[in-house]
């Protein structure tokens, strides 16, 4: 997990201002939430907004999708029109990137997501943010994978094509230039 550190002044200023931006750019992701309440939990939780500035800076483009029902945090996911580009040529996880012999890729996606300090979306994550707006057109992101696929020696990806989000399987230590993985954080 990442080591939350505050981030200088100056870069405080400006990740508000690109995260305020998006946010009012694209109210129909959070129609019932102000910029205000947003501000004022991130301001109470310097480490979320360092975590949030590592989802920027892996070009997440982080934005409020809703809050958490029974916490009432809210929900920042990766809302980049396709998978971040920071985060892609990666295999789905630690295990898988040891098994490969050759050609490793130099990371895997579940250790990234912990480093930067997210989690991974689940499917069902991943269709609710494609209600929100049409992503991976071009591109696919690994998802959480059920433990009795990962045992079996798989893992899952999303994407939408042709208008529909897909669900597919591939070996966990595939990857590919155009996979890589999207997260969330709640504040």
């Amino acid at each position: 997990m990442t080591t939350a550190k505050p981030l200088p002044s100056d870069r405080q200023k400006e990740l508000f201002s690109i995260l305020q931006i998006r946010f009012e750019k694209n109210r129909k992701r959070h129609e019932h939430i102000t910029w205000e309440e947003v501000r004022a939990k991130l301001e109470a939780n310097p480490g979320k907004l360092f975590i949030l500035n590592e989802m920027e800076e892996t070009g997440g483009e982080p934005d409020v999708v809703g809050r958490d029902e029974k916490t009432g945090e809210f929900l920042f996911y990766d809302c980049s029109p396709e998978t971040p580009k920071g985060r892609r040529s990666l295999c789905f996880d630690r295990e898988a990137l040891d098994a490969r012999k050759m050609n490793k890729p130099e990371n895997s996606a579940t250790d990234m997501a912990d480093e930067i300090g997210i989690k991974m979306l689940t499917e069902a994550e991943y269709r609710y943010l494609q209600t929100l707006g049409e992503f991976d057109a071009k591109t696919s992101s690994w998802v959480i994978t059920p433990p009795d696929i990962r045992k079996r020696g798989g893992a899952l990806f999303c994407d939408r094509r042709f208008g529909q989000v897909f669900l597919y399987h591939n070996g966990a230590d595939s990857y590919y230039a155009a996979r890589g993985f999207r997260g969330v954080v709640k504040v």
